[in-house]
């Protein structure tokens, strides 16, 4: 008797956040079903036409926010910025370069720094 190797699955929101996209704007199929780790490599190699317009329009999550701004996840919160933003938005805060954004890319700098720091240290 040989055992069935049963495909290794994951919830709609796993998927997402792996393929770094925000959830609700995904079609409705994508949602409410399950994706396969096959399924999600083929998204990964071969995206179809509305995930590459989410990754490059957006709106993007949180994670993908913050790294398009250069700070942390804290640092949106701190901002007050909770909600997923287009790449538009992002774009237009980049250019303004509010006096938070730039105190934000300066700690996130400093953390860097002080990461990099530690590896090098002699243990």
């Amino acid at each position: 008797m040989t055992a069935r190797k049963t495909p290794q699955t994951m919830k709609p929101a796993t998927a997402a956040k792996k393929l770094g996209v925000y959830l609700p704007a995904t079609p409705a199929e994508f949602q409410d079903g399950v994706v396969s780790r096959d399924e999600l490599n083929a998204l990964q190699s071969d995206p179809p036409e509305w995930l590459r317009d989410l990754r490059r329009n957006g709106p993007h999550p949180r994670q993908v926010v913050a790294a398009k701004l250069g700070i942390s996840i804290g640092g949106l919160t701190r901002a007050g910025l909770t909600d997923p933003l287009t790449t538009a938005e992002i774009d237009t805060l980049k250019s303004e370069n509010p006096d938070w954004l730039q105190h934000e890319r300066a700690t996130q700098a400093e953390v860097r720094r002080q990461e990099a720091d530690l590896k090098q240290a002699p243990r």
